[in-house]
């Protein structure tokens, strides 16, 4: 069941961020109650996260999502490893609604680029959301590949950058000028680990970034008095140890 419901939307309806809020995720429901918050302004899933949540059906699945969500970007993701089929079910994705952006990721398995097939789709008015990437030099190459698009986003994983050790930020901040002469494409900050990451992801000029539940659900606590926080700390461990009936 999801964390979100009705009841707990109205906690988190203003919120001071100006970056685009992408909810990350492949629960119907957490879906739908998240449609209702006003600061989500599009969502994202992947075979990893549909196969997490227990769907099997993947046209199914998308297509009840895309009943409910009309007004805002979807990004579905083909999960063929061979080109040509590819580019067959990113038609077919893409086919589904006015609103969806077809994910490509920016290598098959093997490692080869796959933005001879990008330009491809992309000069066939495809919106394109393509995925994956970690280097500056990918993101030179799609960007150019993307260079007939209507409208296209660059999902780097800052996130799993700063998980070999690196600072994303640098990256992020070089792929957003590399992209900054065309204004059909939008630079995603993809994988964030804490709130921090979402602020850094605004401060260097992201178009969006990518928010999964958990971190959803700490966004209400944004800019809240370091104090308060240490107190509430101060109160947890107290609440913990008088429930558990230490004594010494």
């Amino acid at each position: 069941m999801s964390q979100f419901s009705k009841e707990s939307v109205s906690v988190t309806e203003s919120i001071p961020l100006s970056i685009k809020v992408f909810a990350d995720g492949a629960d119907l429901d957490a879906i739908l109650a998240l449609a209702e918050l006003p600061y989500i302004s599009g969502f994202t899933t992947n075979p990893t996260l549909m196969r997490k949540s227990g769907v099997s059906d993947y046209e199914g699945f998308s297509r009840k999502l895309l009943e409910h969500i009309t007004d805002r970007p979807v990004s579905l993701e083909v999960f063929s490893d061979d080109i040509d089929e590819m580019d067959r079910q990113a038609r077919r994705i893409a086919s589904w609604g006015a609103n969806v952006y077809v994910k490509i990721p920016v290598t098959t398995t093997t490692g080869a680029l796959t933005a001879p097939l990008v330009e491809r789709l992309s000069a066939d008015g495809l919106a394109l959301n393509v995925t994956a990437l970690t280097t500056v030099d990918q993101v030179a190459v799609v960007a150019a590949a993307l260079a007939s698009s209507r409208a296209a986003i660059v999902s780097v994983f800052a996130g799993r950058i700063a998980d070999t050790g690196r600072d994303p930020v640098p990256a992020m901040r070089e792929a957003l000028g590399l992209m900054s002469g065309n204004p059909a494409l939008e630079l995603l900050w993809a994988s964030p680990r804490e709130v921090l990451n979402i602020i850094q992801a605004q401060e260097v000029g992201c178009h969006i970034v990518t928010v999964t539940s958990d971190l959803l659900a700490k966004l209400p606590f944004l800019g809240r008095p370091l104090e308060d926080v240490s107190l509430d700390t101060v109160k947890m461990f107290h609440n913990d140890a008088q429930a558990a009936g230490f004594i010494l």
